[in-house]
């Protein structure tokens, strides 16, 4: 049984590379819900973010250490 064309998008997909694949990704992800210019919004601003990271222009933290950070940033400082 020959592949669907499902399947042979898939697989072609599939041999994208990562930043491709991302991009492809979000154009999905956007004409499920052309309507919705929010979501559309937060994808355009998520692909910008990640176009930059993978120019080096931002950088990324792991989650620990952002929630250390701000744990110290609202922890109420001992009185003197």
């Amino acid at each position: 049984m020959p592949p669907t064309t499902l399947e042979v998008i898939e697989t072609a997909a599939l041999q994208l590379s990562i930043a491709e694949r991302s991009h492809l990704a979000e154009r999905l992800l956007v004409s499920l819900e052309e309507d919705d210019e929010i979501t559309g919004a937060w994808i355009a601003e998520a692909s910008r973010r990640g176009e930059a990271f993978d120019r080096g222009e931002e950088t990324a933290s792991d989650a620990e250490s952002v929630i250390s950070r701000l744990q110290t940033l609202i922890s109420p400082t001992p009185a003197r």
